[in-house]
């Protein structure tokens, strides 16, 4: 949520998940309409960065007001 657009090493890096893994989320994500997904290359190497769609941000403030409720009733 803190960067605009984030590419496939940075997020693994991040995460600390395994290439396979992160593909598979980015992939759930992607088809939930959460995240765009943009794959190229740079020279000969391929390049993928996500981006946050604004679907995506207002699920993540709801998660994040829902977390609250949650752990004020406790």
């Amino acid at each position: 949520m803190n960067v605009e657009e984030a590419d496939f090493v940075y997020l693994k890096e991040k995460t600390e998940s395994t290439a396979g893994n992160l593909s598979v989320q980015l992939d759930k994500l992607s088809a939930a309409g959460y995240i765009s997904v943009v794959k190229g290359f740079v020279g000969r190497k391929t390049r993928t960065t996500a981006r946050i769609t604004e679907k995506g941000r207002n699920a993540f403030v709801e998660y994040v007001e829902a977390l609250k409720q949650y752990i004020s009733t406790q």
